[in-house]
């Protein structure tokens, strides 16, 4: 059994007087002591579904199952203490932190919702966990403003930590940081999820950083997730048009790496989308059969699946008459 399940998830948000499906029937498993990573164009529900699993929007369908257990649907304040085991880790180290506070004492308030009462207790323990994150313990006095970005969310990786979690989903957390940062941060990611079993659910849009620390990935698109599988057997063979576009448009040394001209526009608005399957519009095997149906998450084995009707075990169209909207 996986130790967090996302089935088939529903977020809706109210806009101007419309239902926004910002997620659509999205499922997911993490697995202890792995990273898995959720990839997409911004705009495509990636944060929406982070913030669902962890209790700060509310699902307006489907469920999240936790160690066996149903997540309560109520928002992350009242579910249970022992619920704490999942936490979040956000984008912007500059104001995930309270600016007036020490680091320390913010590190300590996890500890202290954990249920640790002795002070001593705590203020070792806060220095352990930056120890952990590769901080010195004597940063704990220090305020926010006196570190960089990088440092900021080391900080913040080690008040998630401060509650003992087995699962912390990291909403973007490398892309407000440069290059060297991003680098040191994704391999300390990758050596808390082997050490203490953690099981990582990164969201980013950066694929080369994906593909580089996370074992699993999910690829979503407007709302729905369209392939999953391996990370290297889906780099090695997408088997989605649109994960084979976002993977070559992946910058090279050489400065190759531009979206294809065969996926144009941009991600359609989650208030209209297209009908059937929403990515037509923007793919170049599109059919007749695109606009007018959605087609599901095909098992296609091997822990692979994608939501094309190209990989429909028992469709008719092996070879498509490409429509006119997706051929141009």
């Amino acid at each position: 059994m996986s130790l967090l399940e996302v089935r088939e998830l529903d977020v809706v948000y109210r806009r101007q007087g419309v239902d926004v499906h910002a997620v659509v029937g999205a499922s997911l498993a993490l697995e202890r002591g792995e990273i898995t990573g959720l990839v997409g164009e911004s705009g495509c529900g990636k944060s929406s579904l982070a913030r669902a699993v962890v209790g700060l929007v509310e699902p307006a369908g489907g469920e999240i199952v936790f160690d066996g257990t149903p997540l309560s649907p109520l928002r992350r304040r009242a579910r249970p203490r022992h619920e704490t085991r999942l936490q979040m880790v956000f984008q912007n180290p500059y104001s995930s932190l309270n600016p007036r506070r020490t680091i320390g004492s913010q590190i300590a308030d996890g500890l202290r919702f954990g249920g640790e009462r002795d002070g001593v207790a705590r203020r070792h323990r806060t220095g352990v966990l930056l120890e952990q994150v590769g901080m010195s313990p004597a940063a704990a006095g220090r305020f926010p403003h006196q570190f960089s970005g990088g440092q900021r969310q080391r900080i913040a990786i080690a008040r998630s930590l401060a509650a003992d979690p087995e699962v912390i989903v990291l909403d973007e957390p490398l892309s407000s940081l440069d290059a060297s940062a991003q680098a040191q941060i994704a391999n300390l990611l990758v050596g808390l999820a082997r050490k203490l079993d953690l099981a990582l659910l990164l969201i980013s849009h950066d694929l080369a950083i994906v593909r580089h620390i996370a074992d699993a990935v999910s690829v979503m698109y407007l709302g729905r997730i369209v392939e999953e599988g391996r990370t290297r057997d889906v780099w090695a063979g997408p088997q989605h048009p649109y994960t084979e576009a976002l993977i070559a448009a992946i910058p090279t040394a050489d400065g190759r790496g531009t979206l294809p001209e065969a996926l144009p526009g941009e991600v359609p608005d989650p208030a209209s989308p297209p009908s059937g399957c929403r990515f037509h519009p923007r793919c170049p095997h599109a059919f007749e059969r695109c606009p007018t149906e959605d087609p599901p998450l095909y098992d296609l084995g091997a822990g692979r699946a994608s939501a094309c009707f190209l990989r429909d075990p028992h469709g008719a169209a092996r070879h498509p008459t490409p429509t006119h909207e997706g051929a141009r």
